[in-house]
């Protein structure tokens, strides 16, 4: 159980890396343009929205694995998880309200690996428990 929580935690940490990086080194034109229609939603947003997304997507790639791997507040994992459940749930509900439900399964699919990762570290595979 701790090695699948481990791997789909750092699945969830290069997801959130790539796309984080992606939102603040490339333009939003650049993403809509080549991106195809999943990546068409970052027209609604502005630059400085994408950019705040872009960030809280690094924090949780920090979130996901610096607490359990420093041993410093180990609790975070659970918590960020749980937060990355949240921003995938969002991710999403914005993706039903656009119309664009043939893209919507990764969103789901990553929810559900957050919600995986949050429910085993807050329960049966804890970190120092």
């Amino acid at each position: 159980m701790n090695v699948a929580l481990w791997w789909s935690a750092g699945l969830l940490a290069a997801v959130l890396s790539v796309a984080g990086t992606a939102k603040l080194l490339i333009p939003r034109e650049t993403i809509a343009a080549k991106g195809g229609a999943a990546s068409q939603w970052v027209l609604d947003f502005s630059p400085s929205a994408l950019r705040g997304i872009a960030v809280l997507e690094l924090l949780a790639v920090a979130g996901l694995i610096l607490p359990a791997a420093l041993d410093v507040a180990p609790v975070l994992v659970p918590v960020t998880a749980t937060c990355v459940g949240v921003l995938f749930a969002a991710a999403a509900t914005m993706r039903l309200r656009r119309g664009e439900r043939a893209t919507i399964l990764p969103d789901l699919v990553y929810l559900l690996i957050a919600a995986f990762v949050a429910w085993g570290r807050f329960g049966p595979a804890p970190f120092g428990g």
